[in-house]
C-alpha cells in the first residue's frame, strides 16, 4: 500500500525549537555543505542502505531510509524547465533530528546549460542545497551527499527535487525532450536522531509503541511473565492484532520473550498474576484488569506497556479495553471496571473493507486533499481499498464505479484525457473537453439563468471494473494527462492554471454481489486473511498451537494476528487459542494450525489431507502441474487454477523450509484449515517474511506453498469445496454451466418428459372426442 502524504501547509513548528536547542548543545550550527559529485558505485547493498545504526548509550541513532521505502515506487523523473518531484517523510514524536544527510543517486541531460541550469533540494519548500549541472559529468550516473540543516525538519515533511533546466540562450520549448534529470529511488535519506523524554501517560497511546509518523515496519517485542497458556495467548493476540491494524502498510512483527525484558527499547508486557513479573520489573498493585505505562528499568529512553490481570480472564479484559478504548485512557495507570460489546460484529463488516450493503464514497477511503492535483504533469490520484476476496461476479459486468470529476477546460479541442487504471493496469480513458467558443443560443441562455455556470454539476461517468482485475488489496489510479499544443517559436509558455479533481462523493459499490468462492485459496489467505477475516473480530476462527511451543511459535502466532489486524483494521477480540487435544470442540470454526518439526499432533491425524511433510530433515512434497505454470499476481480464474496432485517427492536434507497449506476441515464440511508449518521453529519466520513482502506474497497461491528463504513456490492447487451462498436460481445456473454433460442430459430428459406429457394429453383428448361421437 502507498502511505498518505501530508501537506506542508499544515506543518507544525513546535518541533523546531528542540531541534535548534539540540544543535546549540552539540556545538555550532551545521553549515549547508555538499560533497563533490562522484560516479555512483556499481552496487550498494540494500541492507546496508536501509539498516538503522544501533542506538548509543545516549539513545542517539541513525535512520537510513530509501526513497522507495518513502513511497517512490519508481525513480523520480524531472522534466521541463521547472520539473519537480519528491517524497514525504516524518519524524517520530519521541525523537528530534540532530543531523540529516541526503545520499542522492542521479543523472541529468547533456543538453543542459551549466550557467543557467541546476537542481534545487527543498525541504518543506525551503532551499537546503543547490546541485550544479556541469558539462563534464552530464549523462553519467552520479552520487552526491548533501547535508540538510536540521532546523528545516519538523514532524511531517516534504523533500522535493526541482530541476531548473535550460538548453538554449534563445527562445526554447519549456517541455523539450532534452530537459530532463533522473533521481534514483535507491537514494537514501539519513537522519540522526536523539530521544525526547516522554511522560508515562496512557493518553499518548499508541505512542511511543507505535508512531504513525514512522514509515518503517513495526517491531514490538511481546513479553510474557511466564510460559503463557491459551488465555494469555488470546489476550496477546488481541494486542498484536491491534498494533497490526495501526501499522497498516508498514507490517508488524512481534518478537517474543518469556520471563525477561528486552535489553532496550519499548515492549508490551503481558501479566496474569503478580507472580509472573519478568526479572528486573517491579509491578504495581494488581486489583483487577489493569493497564499501565512505566519506564524500562534498563533503558531510560524505553517504555513498557503493562497489560495485567489477576488471572487470564482479567488479562483478556485489560487487552480488550486497550484495543478498543485506548483513546479514552489517561494517566500512568488505569484499572478497567467494565468492557461491554454494545453491538456484535457482522460478516464482512471489517472497517478496512468496502461496505457490502451500500455504495462507498471516495471521501470515506482517502483524504479530500489527495483527490486534487495541479500542473501539466500531475501525480496520480490514488484510491486504496480492500474488498472481500469471495465476491462472486459470474455473468456480471464487474464492480460499478460512479465517477464525478472536475478539471480546467481545455482552450481548444485536443487529446487531453483522464486515464483510469486499476493496479497499474489500464482500464479506460475519458476525454477532457474544451471551452465552447460559440455564441450561446436561446436555450443555453435560458439554462444559464436557471442554473448559473458556477453551480453546474461536475462531469460524471459510470463504468465497471472487472472483478478478475481486483485482488483483495487494490488501488484505483486516476491520471490527468494534458496535451500541450505547440504554439510556435517563442510562444510555448504554458500557463500554470491547470487543475483537476475527483469528487469525494464519487462511489464504488459491491453491494450487489453474493459471496461464494472455491477453496482452498492461499491467495485469498495471503492477501486478505480469508476465511478468518470474514468476521472482523475473528470470532469464528481458532488458532491451534503446537505442543510445548517456544518463542518462535509465539512470534509466528502474534505475527499472523498482526496480519489479520492489518487486513481488517480491527483487533481480534474473538479469536480462540487452543491445543490439539481440544480441537474436537472447534468444529464450528475455521482453524489456523501452527507447527514446527513434530510438535503438532494434528499433522499425523490429518496426514491424508496435507500434501506435504516437514519433520526435521525428512521432507515429502506432493506435486502437480501448477508448479510449472506462469503465475499471475492476481491469481487464476477458477477453471484454470485447479491442479490436482500427480506425483510425490520425498528426500532428506538439513535445510530450513516452511509450508503453508489449505484444506477443508476434517471436523465439518464447509469449514477451512490453513496450516503454517516448518521443519524447524526458526523457519516459521520465513512465512512471516513472505506474508509481509509484496514481491513474495504474490507467489503465495494455490492450496500448497513452500517457502525456502526468498524462494516461494506453489506446488498444488486443489479446489475441492466452496464456501459462501448463492440464491437457488443463480446456483442452479452456475452449477449447470460447469457441468455441460449434465445440462445436455437434463435437456434431453426434459424434452422426453414434455413429449410424453403432450402425447398422453393429446391421446386423452382424442379418446374423449371419440367417446362423444360414439
Amino acid at each position: 500500500m502507498i502511505p498518505k502524504r501530508h501537506p506542508t501547509a499544515r506543518l507544525p513548528r513546535k518541533r523546531m525549537l528542540p531541534a535548534m536547542l539540540a544543535l546549540v548543545l552539540t556545538g555550532t550550527a551545521v553549515p549547508v555543505s555538499q560533497l563533490a559529485a562522484a560516479p555512483a558505485p556499481a552496487g550498494l547493498a540494500g541492507a546496508e542502505m536501509l539498516a538503522a545504526a544501533q542506538p548509543t548509550e545516549s539513545g542517539v541513532r541513525v535512520h537510513r531510509t530509501s526513497f522507495k521505502d518513502l513511497g517512490a515506487l519508481f525513480p523520480l523523473q524531472l522534466r521541463g524547465v521547472d520539473g519537480t518531484s519528491g517524497v514525504a517523510f516524518s519524524v517520530r514524536n519521541d525523537e528530534v533530528v540532530t543531523g540529516a544527510r541526503l545520499k542522492l543517486n542521479y543523472s541529468y541531460s547533456p543538453a543542459l546549460l551549466p550557467n543557467l541550469s541546476h537542481i534545487k533540494v527543498l525541504v518543506n519548500e525551503q532551499v537546503a542545497a543547490t546541485i550544479p549541472v556541469t558539462t563534464q559529468q552530464a549523462g553519467e550516473n552520479l552520487q552526491r551527499e548533501i547535508v540538510i540543516p536540521p532546523r528545516l525538519i519538523t514532524e511531517f515533511n516534504r523533500l522535493n527535487l526541482q530541476l531548473i533546466g535550460h538548453y538554449t540562450m534563445e527562445c526554447e520549448d519549456p517541455l523539450h525532450s532534452s530537459l530532463w534529470a533522473n533521481v534514483g529511488n535507491d537514494s537514501v535519506l539519513e537522519l540522526t536522531v536523539a530521544p525526547v523524554a516522554q511522560t508515562n501517560d496512557l493518553a499518548l497511546l499508541p505512542q511511543p509503541f507505535f508512531d504513525r509518523r514512522d514509515v518503517r515496519p513495526l517491531e514490538l517485542p511481546m513479553v510474557f511473565g511466564a510460559v503463557p497458556n491459551t488465555g494469555t495467548l488470546q489476550a496477546a493476540g488481541t494486542m498484536s492484532s491491534w498494533f497490526g491494524a495501526l501499522a497498516g502498510f508498514r507490517g508488524a512483527r512481534f518478537p517474543s520473550l518469556v520471563g525477561e525484558l528486552p535489553a532496550r527499547g519499548n515492549a508490551v508486557v503481558m501479566i496474569a498474576g503478580k507472580a509472573q513479573a519478568p526479572a528486573g520489573l517491579t509491578l504495581p498493585d494488581i486489583q483487577g484488569p489493569t493497564v499501565a505505562v512505566v519506564s524500562h528499568p534498563a533503558d531510560r529512553h524505553g517504555k513498557l506497556l503493562l497489560v495485567m490481570g489477576r488471572d487470564e480472564a482479567e488479562l483478556g479484559v485489560a487487552a480488550k479495553a486497550l484495543a478498543i478504548g485506548s483513546s479514552a485512557l489517561s494517566g500512568p495507570l488505569a484499572r478497567i471496571t467494565e468492557v461491554t460489546e454494545l453491538k456484535p460484529r457482522k460478516p464482512y463488516d471489517a472497517p478496512n473493507w468496502l461496505s457490502n450493503d451500500r455504495p462507498v464514497k471516495f471521501g470515506e477511503l482517502v483524504e479530500a486533499d489527495a483527490l486534487n492535483v495541479s500542473g501539466y504533469s500531475p501525480d496520480l490520484i490514488r484510491l486504496n481499498f480492500f474488498l472481500p476476496p469471495d465476491l462472486f461476479a459470474w455473468r456480471q459486468k464487474g464492480i460499478p464505479v460512479d465517477l464525478r470529476y472536475r478539471y480546467t477546460p481545455r482552450p481548444n479541442p485536443d487529446k487531453s484525457t483522464l486515464n483510469i487504471n486499476v493496479n497499474q493496469q489500464f482500464l479506460r480513458s475519458l476525454p477532457l473537453h474544451a471551452v465552447n467558443h460559440e455564441e450561446p443560443g436561446a436555450l443555453d441562455r435560458l439554462l444559464t439563468k436557471v442554473v448559473p455556470k458556477g453551480e453546474m454539476a461536475p462531469e460524471r461517468e459510470t463504468f465497471h471494473i472487472p472483478l478478475f482485475k481486483l485482488p483483495a488489496q487494490s488501488q484505483l489510479q486516476m491520471h490527468y494527462y494534458y496535451d500541450v499544443v505547440k504554439q510556435g517559436a517563442c510562444k510555448d509558455v504554458p500557463l500554470d492554471n491547470v487543475r483537476g479533481s475527483v469528487e469525494a462523493d464519487s462511489t464504488i459499490d459491491i453491494s450487489g454481489f453474493p459471496h461464494f468462492i472455491a477453496m482452498p485459496d492461499l491467495a485469498a489467505f495471503g492477501n486478505a486473511g480469508f476465511p478468518f477475516t470474514r468476521m472482523a473480530d475473528l470470532s469464528e476462527s481458532a488458532v491451534v498451537m503446537p505442543d510445548k511451543p517456544g518463542a518462535q511459535e509465539y512470534a509466528a502466532y502474534l505475527g499472523l494476528m498482526g496480519v489479520m489486524g492489518r487486513v481488517t483494521g480491527y483487533p481480534a477480540l474473538g479469536v480462540t487459542v487452543a491445543q490439539a487435544q481440544q480441537v474436537e470442540r472447534l468444529a464450528d470454526k475455521d482453524l489456523l494450525v501452527i507447527a514446527s518439526g513434530g510438535n503438532q499432533p494434528l499433522l499425523k491425524q490429518w496426514a491424508s489431507s496435507i500434501p506435504a511433510l516437514l519433520q526435521g530433515e525428512t521432507k515429502s512434497f506432493q506435486m502437480s502441474d501448477f508448479a510449472n505454470r506462469l503465475l499471475r499476481w492476481w491469481g487464476f480464474g477458477e477453471d484454470s487454477s485447479v491442479h490436482a496432485r500427480r506425483s510425490q517427492v520425498a528426500f532428506s536434507s538439513d535445510s530450513t523450509d516452511a509450508l503453508v497449506a489449505g484444506f477443508e476441515s476434517p471436523l465439518r464440511g464447509g469449514r477451512s484449515v490453513v496450516l503454517v508449518a516448518s521443519n524447524q521453529p526458526a523457519g516459521l519466520s520465513q512465512v512471516m517474511d513472505a506474508l509481509l513482502d509484496a514481491e513474495m506474497l504474490k507467489h503465495v497461491q494455490g492450496s500448497t506453498t513452500v517457502i525456502r528463504g526468498k524462494q516461494v513456490d506453489s506446488l498444488v492447487a486443489e479446489k475441492n469445496y466452496h464456501v459462501g451462498q448463492l440464491g437457488p436460481l443463480l446456483y442452479t445456473q452456475w452449477f449447470l454451466s460447469r457441468n455441460p454433460l449434465l445440462l445436455i442430459v437434463l435437456g434431453v430428459s426434459a424434452a422426453v418428459l414434455i413429449a410424453i406429457i403432450m402425447y398422453l394429453s393429446l391421446r386423452a383428448r382424442a379418446r374423449a372426442r371419440l367417446k362423444q361421437k360414439g
